[in-house]
C-alpha cells in the first residue's frame, strides 16, 4: 500500500509539472517581401512583471524551429550576440511562403536549466498599400546585424535615408548580416563591426544622387581604389558608415520582358550551301595490318632470344681462360698430392696437442710437490 501511494503521488506530481509547461502562444503577421522582427525577451519567458527587470546575470538561450521540422524555414533567421542579450527572428517572407506557419521556441536557462517553450503563430500575408518597385541595398560597416533589427535604428536609418532620396515613404524590405553573404568575421579589434546589408523599398524614383552613385563610372573608380561619385551630402553619417562602392540599385517599375519560347521545330536541318557532308568510305581490308603489327613484334623478340641464347650457352670463355693462365702444375695436381698435405696438416695438429697435454701434467705436478713440501713444513 506505500508503495503504491508512492507511486501515485510521483505520478500527480509529474502530470501537475506537465501541465504547467504548456507552451505560451502567441500570433503575428509578417507580410510579403517586407522584414520581419521578432525579439525574444527574456522578461517573457521568465514570466516576470513588466516593472522587474531581469538581472543582468540570468544567462539565456534559445532554439527556435519550425514546428514538425528541425530546422527554420528559408526565409526566417536567428541570432542572439550572447546568453546576456535578448535574441532576435528576422527575415522577408517570398510570395511562396505565403500562408500559416508555426515557430516553436525553446528558452534554456544556463543557471538553473530551466526550460519554457513559446509558440509563434505567423500568418503570412500580402502587403497593403501601393508597390514598392525601386529598391536599394546598402552595406552599413559600423553594424552588427543585432544592432539594427531594434526598430530604434531602423527607423533612424530610414530617416537619415530620406535625405538622399526623393520624398516619399520608405520601407524596411530586408535585413542580413554580411556574414551570411560572404563576409568575413572581422578581427577582436574596437570598433570592427560584421557588417549588415539593409535593404529599403519606395514608390518613389531614385534620386540623382544614388543613381550616380550606381553607375558604371562610380564602380569603375571604386575599382581603381578611388572614392566613388557622391554628389550630395552623405546624411547617413557620423551614425552609420555606408560602403558606397556596394550600394546596389533595382528598378521594378519596368516589366521585364518575357522570354521567347521556344518553337518546336520536326527535326530536320535546313538546306546550308556551306555545309558538305563527308562522303562514304570505300571498304578496307586491314588483314595485312593486323598481321604486319602482330608479326613483326613476335620476329624481333624471336630474333632477340636467339641472341641472347647463343652469347649464355655457346660462347663460354671462362673455363679456357683459366685452363691458359693456370700454370700445367697446378692444373694437374692429382688427388695424391692433396691427400699428403692434408696428413701432413694431420701430423702437426697432433704434435701440438701431446706438447700441450705434457705441460699440463708437469704443471700439476709441480703445483702437487709444493703443496706436499708445505704441508708437511706445517705438521714440523
Amino acid at each position: 500500500m506505500a508503495v503504491a501511494l508512492i507511486w501515485t503521488l510521483l505520478l500527480m506530481g509529474l502530470l501537475a509539472g506537465l501541465g504547467g509547461t504548456k507552451a505560451q502562444q502567441t500570433t503575428l503577421y509578417p507580410l510579403v517581401g517586407r522584414v520581419f522582427v521578432h525579439t525574444l525577451d527574456h522578461e517573457a519567458f521568465l514570466g516576470l512583471p513588466e516593472h522587474n527587470a531581469v538581472p543582468t546575470t540570468v544567462r539565456i538561450t534559445y532554439h527556435a524551429h519550425l514546428q514538425g521540422h528541425p530546422d527554420l524555414p528559408r526565409w526566417l533567421r536567428y541570432t542572439q550576440r550572447s546568453p546576456h542579450h535578448p535574441g532576435f527572428l528576422y527575415g522577408s517572407a517570398t510570395s511562396e511562403d505565403r500562408g500559416r506557419q508555426v515557430i516553436e521556441v525553446t528558452a534554456y536557462n544556463r543557471d538553473s536549466f530551466d526550460t519554457t517553450q513559446q509558440r509563434l503563430v505567423l500568418e503570412i500575408g500580402d502587403p497593403e498599400g501601393p508597390l514598392l518597385p525601386y529598391q536599394a541595398e546598402f552595406l552599413v560597416r559600423s553594424h552588427d546585424v543585432e544592432e539594427v533589427l531594434p526598430s530604434t535604428p531602423a527607423s533612424r536609418f530610414l530617416s537619415a535615408l530620406g535625405g538622399l532620396w526623393e520624398p516619399g515613404e520608405l520601407q524596411l524590405l530586408n535585413i542580413t548580416s554580411a556574414l551570411d553573404r560572404g563576409g568575413r568575421v572581422p578581427l577582436p579589434i574596437e570598433g570592427q563591426r560584421e557588417g549588415v546589408y539593409i535593404k529599403v523599398g519606395s514608390a518613389s524614383p531614385f534620386s540623382t544622387c544614388l543613381k550616380m552613385v550606381a553607375s558604371p563610372d562610380s564602380h569603375a573608380r571604386c575599382a581603381q581604389g578611388q572614392p566613388p561619385l557622391l554628389s550630395c551630402y552623405d546624411t547617413l553619417a557620423p551614425h552609420f558608415r555606408i560602403d558606397w562602392c556596394n550600394v546596389t540599385l533595382v528598378d521594378k517599375s519596368v516589366p521585364e520582358p518575357a522570354d521567347e519560347v521556344p518553337t518546336p521545330g520536326d527535326g530536320i536541318l535546313e538546306h546550308d550551301p556551306f555545309f558538305c557532308p563527308p562522303t562514304e568510305a570505300p571498304d578496307r581490308d586491314f588483314l595485312v595490318d593486323a598481321l604486319v603489327t602482330l608479326l613483326v613484334p613476335l620476329l624481333v623478340a624471336l630474333l632477340l632470344t636467339l641472341l641472347l641464347a647463343y652469347v649464355m650457352c655457346c660462347r663460354r670463355e671462362g673455363r679456357l681462360k683459366r685452363d691458359l693462365a693456370t700454370s700445367e702444375r697446378r692444373a694437374c695436381c692429382d688427388t695424391g698430392e692433396w691427400d699428403l698435405l692434408r696428413e701432413k696438416q694431420m701430423k702437426r695438429q697432433t704434435r701440438g696437442v701431446q706438447a700441450r697435454s705434457c705441460h699440463t701434467i708437469f704443471v700439476t705436478l709441480l703445483y702437487g710437490v709444493r703443496c706436499s713440501t708445505y704441508t708437511i713444513t706445517r705438521l714440523d
